[in-house]
């Protein structure tokens, strides 16, 4: 069993990001510049840009947080939105999910600049996506493909089961596992609440991709031996006898399901710190094309 450790590699995309910058410096050329808006003081929400904001500075990125009251207007928010297509400086620019209830996120997502969409989820991006033109990945799905590639693992004519179909990662990774090519060219099940017999589903997959949010949901039983396992899913689960009071837990039954499979994913550790890396790749990949 092979854990697909995805803090090393995320650490060694960063490595190689920072390399590309340096040359930029370099030849003179403006380093690439992610923007990131968060509307409310959600303490995930919270972590997460910190982090977005530290991964910029380790590789010589420029950043610019925007925060915004959770009182903040459908309109204020679509007006800063604007700022930010329309401000050269500023090559690509996510906005943090979720959003307060008085603000429509369909609206949102499709006033980003497309070009600057470097979360991947204007329909445009996710279009161009389904259609295996060149374009931004969804920054989850793409560490998924990145870590498939660097451990090198076999998906041609493999059976993978997807559990989970939010656009965000269970419906694009579907339709990235299927496309011609590498990672890819595999049969896809994509199984969801609806889904009856999953478990049967389940042990007919090559690779499982869990994207559920349902702590240890895949147990051993539903797993075949030397399966693929790729779990997605990170929750906080109450702990008295944890420091913090609390553990992460990912979909999957780790302890009993790495000692029937062939790679799998720890949480934390996984795909988490991939989402990141990626996210700086596609910033990166913004600049060269505004550039060009």
């Amino acid at each position: 069993m092979t854990i697909l450790d995805g803090k090393k590699v995320s650490n060694d995309i960063k490595n190689e990001i920072a390399a590309e910058v340096e040359k930029m410096k370099a030849n003179g050329e403006k380093v690439p510049h992610l923007a990131a808006i968060i509307v409310g003081d959600d303490g995930a929400s919270l972590t997460y840009v910190g982090s977005k904001v530290k991964a910029c500075e380790r590789v010589g990125f420029e950043s610019t947080l925007v925060k915004m009251p959770h009182t903040t207007s459908e309109l204020e928010l679509l007006k800063k939105i604007k700022e930010l297509n329309e401000d050269d400086n500023i090559d690509g620019f996510i906005v943090q999910l979720p959003l307060p209830p008085q603000i429509d996120t369909q609206k949102v997502l499709l006033t980003v600049d497309p070009s600057k969409d470097v979360d991947g989820f204007h329909p445009e991006n996710f279009g161009k996506m389904a259609l295996d033109m060149s374009t931004f990945i969804p920054a989850t799905p793409f560490g998924i493909l990145e870590l498939l590639q660097r451990y090198d693992v076999d998906t041609k004519g493999k059976h993978t089961v997807v559990i989970g179909r939010s656009h965000i990662v269970g419906r694009p990774m579907s339709i990235l596992m299927s496309r011609k090519g590498w990672p890819g060219n595999s049969t896809v099940t994509l199984t969801h609440s609806n889904t009856k017999n999953i478990a049967q589903i389940t042990t007919q997959a090559d690779i499982i991709i869990s994207a559920l949010g349902v702590p240890n949901f895949l147990k051993a039983e539903m797993v075949k031996d030397d399966a693929v396992i790729i779990d997605v899913g990170i929750t906080r689960v109450e702990d008295a006898s944890h420091p913090k009071g609390y553990i992460i837990t990912g979909d999957v039954d780790f302890a009993n399901v790495s000692k029937k499979a062939s790679f799998i994913t720890p949480v934390p550790g996984g795909v988490g710190p991939m989402t990141i890396a990626m996210l700086l790749k596609n910033t990166l990949l913004a600049r060269e094309q505004r550039k060009g």
